[in-house]
């Protein structure tokens, strides 16, 4: 396969790849993220293989905009209503219980991490394409990459389109929270805290 890297302002050839049920790395806020459309499970699937991923690790989702939530999720905690409008768009991921309509390639488990990034080309992405399964677009357990030609160097051949939208500016993945439970329990540490995110329930 012949991985091409093009500007990320060219969102139809993205578009034009994953309706025909390809993945497209592009930047995020955080890091660079390898996505498929959300219902897609052979898409989907794809990414696992790509980025050589664990198929237990299940994969966040991204949307444009909060009322977006009820695309995935079959009920939306408080909680995870009351961080989202204090840190989203942003570095923050809220575990929340998933919608059984989505692909089971995205999660073996009865939730579904999501998440608005704030940065402008994923954002023209997820206006296009609607709601995308996205994670690293890194070799699973190597360094998430900053820039396109981090992508290209660990995944060069084995995706087709690298959107190219210069460094992205975090360069950490983003908080990931639990927000099925009565208390927030953070899964992977990032730029939002757990003393951020207990001060907003206080």
């Amino acid at each position: 396969m012949k991985t091409e890297i093009i500007p990320a302002s060219e969102i139809q050839t993205a578009l034009e790849v994953l309706q025909n049920g390809g993945i497209v790395a592009f930047p995020t806020d955080t890091v660079y993220g390898l996505g498929a459309l959300a219902f897609d499970n052979s898409a989907i699937e794809s990414i696992y293989v790509a980025k050589k991923r664990p198929v237990e690790k299940a994969i966040p989702v991204l949307v444009v905009d909060v009322k977006n939530f009820d695309l995935v999720a079959s009920s939306i905690p408080e909680m995870a209503k009351r961080f989202a409008e204090k840190f989203l768009p942003g570095p923050l991921t809220c575990v929340v219980p998933k919608k059984s309509t989505l692909p089971p390639a995205i999660s073996a488990t009865d939730t579904v991490a999501v998440r608005i990034p704030n940065h402008p080309d994923a954002l023209n992405l997820l206006k296009a394409a609607g709601a995308m399964a996205v994670t690293s677009a890194n070799i699973s357990g190597q360094e998430s990459p900053v820039t396109a030609e981090e992508v290209y160097k660990q995944l060069n051949g084995r995706i087709p389109l690298i959107l190219d939208g210069g460094k992205t500016f975090g360069g950490v993945p983003s908080t990931l929270v639990d927000c099925t439970g009565e208390m927030p329990v953070i899964l992977r540490e990032g730029p939002i805290s757990l003393e951020q995110l207990l001060s907003v329930l206080k």
